[in-house]
């Protein structure tokens, strides 16, 4: 009872709480998770058990020890390093009291707060659940631990962004600004100044000093969304402030130095950009020492029945619809759905749910009339599916491109330079085109020659 109502106390705080009965239940949590704080009750539990969990460096983050009063203090604060002991823990008001007035104290800045950087973090990515997102969440936390670049990878809203303020968040960064730049929404003109700033009088309207994002990120994180609509030339900028860790305001005559973490991301293919010449190769290697995939939401079903919920939670308070609920059938539904637009789609057909209350999912039926749905373990079409003009072209354009390769390796007796010159491109892209086409499988080695 008293720990349930302090679960309810914390839940009620923004904080999303895990009840534990015993050091083993607390491991296994901390094996997934960081904690912002651990309460511990020395009614139930020894000191020397909780001790071991601070010795194998448990994460426990700040702890409240509650005592019956007799527990030597000293003790308790010197093996669990306890910020705050309540004793006499017998009158539970007293007891929120106190809690109360330990997270409201200035020294307290748990990692779990609600703030404009990392709000609604920790319950979405305790929503993690999948095979392929808790192997990610592993490569998080080893990420994290040190100062390299990442690339994140995955089809449009599918959850990078929340992977990049992962990172941030789990860091020795984390105290320090989070600064995100979607390089696509910029106009290319402006987004050199946005993110190098400007001097004033640098350019028609620059009629003061701007700092740039770089700047604004110093001790900090730039999470750069969208890299692969960066423009060759703010490529290249962008390559000397990872090498050299300076940057040069638009107008500038001396260079800043900046202590920055880049993150990037992108649901563009890079490789083939890179194979193209569209995207800088050395760019490329310097932004993927480490590179993450985030699967589309169709590949980790079992997670949409815990997003569905978080987002009704969400928005239902939100939105002022308090008692909304999906009902068995809604879920069902949302389930066989296939996702092209991934978690952001889950997250708008929730909000129209509620909007329209529309708990069986009856007037929102039709945002799922041209997908497939899943029966009997397979993707069946019952409705006409979508089809998307961009999507006929480049299938058209890619069956031409393999046709003309194929044709001019073997006028060359699949000799790979010639057929490069003659198509007028370089040898990588030709190699690379060719693996993506399927014909390096294809070619017959008995003529193969370089």
């Amino acid at each position: 009872m008293v720990h349930t109502r302090l679960a309810h106390l914390f839940h009620e705080k923004g904080y999303r709480t895990l009840v534990a009965s015993c050091p083993a239940e607390v491991a296994n949590a901390l094996a997934d998770i960081p904690f912002a704080f651990t309460v511990v009750d020395l009614r139930c539990t020894c000191p020397e058990a909780l001790a071991t969990l601070k010795t194998k460096r448990y994460d426990l983050g700040e702890v409240i020890a509650l005592t019956n009063g007799r527990t030597d203090v000293a003790a308790v604060s010197a093996a669990l390093g306890a910020q705050c002991t309540i004793g006499g823990c017998s009158d539970l008001d007293k007891v929120e009291i106190a809690i109360n007035d330990f997270l409201a104290h200035p020294r307290f800045r748990p990692r779990a707060r609600r703030d404009s950087s990392v709000a609604g973090l920790e319950p979405e990515i305790g929503l993690w659940r999948s095979d392929k997102m808790l192997e990610i969440w592993k490569i998080i936390q080893q990420a994290a631990r040190v100062d390299v670049t990442v690339l994140i990878s995955g089809e449009t809203g599918t959850g990078k962004g929340l992977v990049a303020r992962t990172i941030h968040h789990v860091s020795s960064r984390r105290r320090a600004p989070f600064v995100p730049v979607n390089c696509a929404a910029v106009p290319r003109d402006l987004l050199e100044s946005e993110l190098f700033g400007h001097e004033r009088g640098a350019f028609t309207g620059a009629h003061r000093l701007r700092t740039g994002k770089f700047e604004d990120a110093h001790h900090g994180t730039i999470f750069l969304d969208e890299i692969g609509d960066l423009d060759p030339a703010l490529q290249a900028k962008l390559l000397h402030v990872l090498q050299d860790g300076n940057v040069s305001r638009v107008g500038g005559k001396s260079a800043i130095n900046v202590d920055v973490r880049v993150l990037a991301a992108t649901n563009r293919d890079l490789g083939l950009a890179v194979a193209t010449e569209r995207f800088r190769d050395d760019l490329y290697y310097r932004l993927n020492v480490i590179h993450i995939v985030v699967p589309p939401l169709r590949e980790r079903r079992d997670e949409i029945p815990l997003l569905a919920a978080h987002f009704v939670e969400h928005y239902s308070k939100l939105f002022q619809r308090p008692g909304f609920s999906l009902s068995q059938e809604a879920i069902d539904r949302l389930m066989r759905h296939n996702y092209p637009g991934n978690v952001r789609e889950l997250e708008n057909v929730i909000k129209r749910m509620i909007v329209l209350d529309d708990a069986g999912l009856t007037k929102t039926s039709l945002l799922f009339d041209s997908q497939p749905e899943k029966r009997n373990g397979s993707l069946e079409a019952h409705h006409p599916r979508a089809v998307f003009l961009k999507d006929v072209t480049r299938r058209a354009a890619q069956r031409a491109e393999r046709e003309e390769i194929l044709k001019m390796l073997e006028q060359t007796r699949w000799n790979r330079v010639k057929t490069a010159k003659f198509l007028n491109i370089s040898y990588r892209s030709l190699l690379y085109k060719m693996k993506h086409a399927g014909l390096e499988r294809a070619h017959p080695t008995s003529r193969f020659s370089l």
